[in-house]
C-alpha cells in the first residue's frame, strides 16, 4: 500500500501559495511569490535533497501541473532527471493529454482514483504545491505524512494548507531541524485521533 507524502513550504500562517518565486503563482492578486528564497542553507538544503531522493511517484494538482510541466521536462540533474522519469499523477477536470512523458491524467472521480493508486503496489505519492487537491485529500482522511519547511513569515493572504474541510486528526513528529535562518524543517506521520483532556488535571 502506498502512502501519500504532502511536501510544503509553508509560512507561520499556513500559506503554501508561490513560495519559489514572484511569478510563480499570482492567482487570486497574490503579489508576495518568491518568499521562500532568501531563508535556505545547508541544513534546510539537505532536508529538501532527502524528501526528494527518496522513491515515490508524484501526485499533482492541476494548476501545480501546469506551472511545472513547461518547465521541468527541459531541465536534467538529480531533481530535474528524476522528475521525467517517473509516474505523474494530475487531478483534474479539463486536462485530456499531456506531452509530459509519464503523465497520467485523472479524471472523473478523482478521490476514488486516489483511493485506488493507494491501495496498489509500487512507491509512496509525494505531493508539492496543489493547495486545492490537497483540500480534498484532507477531507477524505488519505494524508500519511508531511513534510513542511516552516518559514519565519507571516504572510496574512494567499492559499493556505489547511483551508477548511480538513478532517481531525493527530500527527507524530518524526524528523526536525532548524536552520540558521529560523527555517524549521519538520516531518509528521498520521498518529490516529486527536487527544483530548484538561489541561489543569496532572
Amino acid at each position: 500500500m502506498r502512502r501519500i507524502i504532502i511536501n510544503e513550504h509553508i509560512s507561520i500562517d499556513g500559506v503554501i501559495q508561490g513560495p519559489g518565486g514572484p511569478d510563480e503563482d499570482t492567482s487570486g492578486g497574490f503579489e508576495l511569490g518568491g518568499w521562500s528564497a532568501k531563508y535556505g542553507d545547508e541544513i534546510s538544503g539537505k532536508s529538501m535533497m532527502d524528501a526528494m531522493a527518496e522513491d515515490y511517484d508524484l501526485l499533482l494538482g492541476r494548476v501545480t501541473f501546469d506551472i511545472w510541466e513547461p518547465y521541468w521536462p527541459n531541465q536534467s540533474g538529480p531533481i530535474g532527471d528524476k522528475f521525467n522519469k517517473i509516474k505523474k499523477y494530475v487531478a483534474t477536470q479539463t486536462r485530456t493529454e499531456s506531452n509530459w512523458e509519464g503523465t497520467v491524467l485523472l479524471n472523473g472521480d478523482t478521490i476514488e482514483q486516489v483511493k485506488a493508486l493507494k491501495a496498489s503496489d509500487g512507491p509512496d505519492l509525494h505531493m508539492w504545491g496543489s493547495a486545492d487537491f490537497i483540500q480534498s485529500l484532507f477531507e477524505n482522511g488519505l494524508v500519511d505524512k508531511m513534510n513542511l519547511w516552516i518559514y519565519p513569515v507571516v504572510l496574512g493572504k494567499g492559499k493556505r494548507l489547511f483551508a477548511g474541510g480538513t478532517m481531525p486528526g493527530g500527527f507524530k513528529l518524526v524528523k526536525h531541524a532548524v536552520a540558521s535562518t529560523g527555517l524549521i524543517c519538520a516531518s509528521y506521520e498520521a498518529n490516529g485521533e486527536v487527544l483530548t483532556g484538561n489541561a489543569g488535571e496532572e
